[in-house]
């Protein structure tokens, strides 16, 4: 039992440390690459570091569920790449990894709206604080005018809602598959489609050849994909398997601890509106995951 929770807490650590860094890797291939260079890359950098468990294990999948993991895909590693990458060319990189923590919530949203989930009266008070923590956050640095709220931060808001989405389809539709098939899979299946749109629909040949720092944040971006999106997926599941929901999702806590911080030692400015913003949508987060802890007789 003792090495089994140091093995938890070990991978929450480095979950947070992982998941916490992405945004400021992704800030990093932005200095060269545009947006839909950035998720390109990251995408197909994650399909090739998995192709040797993916393929063996796309044989053995039935048609129907093939079309689901294309879904899964699209859905929950294809648009959120590059949706994270559009947001962040007007985003500091900490905003980002705070913004990431409204996918709890877009998950029980998600669930209610569409997969019959109930909601109570603490789910609706954790939407308005997490609601209202997003717009103190992005309005913080114009003296609170939502004339000059940062739009962008919707592209952040849908990848977090593809996000919710994601969860909840392969909680109804996948539960039979494991975990490793899962994310293997369907990174598999978008993966060429990333790659089509990095050769045939961008300058990426070109920007690697003549940018300076292209290089370098190439590898930035593909360690990106491979760490992110590949291998901390992985780890997330058998801390799944390893412990509770609850503890799990202290991951959500953490992130943007570690995204503000990096930020910070970027020099992003962080305010006291942005503060004030990071504790509203934690707080709103921790009601819900509170409540679902009750309901299951989970101890925290």
């Amino acid at each position: 039992m003792k090495n089994t929770n140091v093995l938890a807490w070990g991978i929450l650590v480095i979950l947070s440390l992982v998941w916490g860094t992405s945004f400021i890797l992704i800030k990093r291939g932005l200095e060269v690459y545009d947006a839909g260079e950035v998720g390109a890359i990251r995408i197909l950098a994650a399909c090739l570091f998995l192709v040797p468990v993916s393929i063996p294990r796309v044989r053995k999948l039935t048609s129907k569920q093939v079309k689901l993991l294309f879904l899964i895909g699209m859905v929950g590693t294809f648009g959120p790449a590059f949706f994270f990458a559009i947001g962040q060319t007007r985003l500091d990189s900490g905003i980002t990894g705070v913004l990431n923590g409204l996918t709890p919530i877009f998950t029980l949203v998600i669930g209610a709206l569409f997969f019959k989930q109930k909601f109570n009266k603490a789910n609706y008070l954790g939407i308005v604080l997490a609601f209202i923590g997003t717009v103190v956050l992005l309005t913080a640095g114009s003296g609170g005018k939502f004339s000059e709220f940062n739009f962008y931060a919707f592209f952040v808001v849908l990848a977090t809602a593809c996000y919710g989405t994601n969860l909840n389809v392969i909680k109804y539709y996948l539960a039979d598959l494991s975990p490793l098939v899962i994310t293997s899979v369907s990174i598999l299946l978008v993966g060429p489609l990333a790659g089509l749109y990095l050769v045939f629909g961008t300058d990426f040949s070109v920007t690697l050849a003549t940018q300076p720092g292209a290089v370098k944040a190439l590898g930035y971006v593909s360690l990106l994909g491979i760490m992110s999106t590949s291998l901390a997926l992985i780890l997330f599941n058998k801390l799944v398997q390893l412990t509770t929901p609850i503890f799990s999702s202290t991951v959500t806590y953490l992130i943007p601890i570690v995204a503000l911080t990096w930020g910070v030692l970027d020099g992003e400015v962080v305010l006291i509106g942005h503060i004030i913003g990071v504790l509203a949508i934690l707080l709103g987060v921790f009601i819900n995951n509170r409540r679902k802890a009750k309901a299951a007789n989970v101890k925290v």
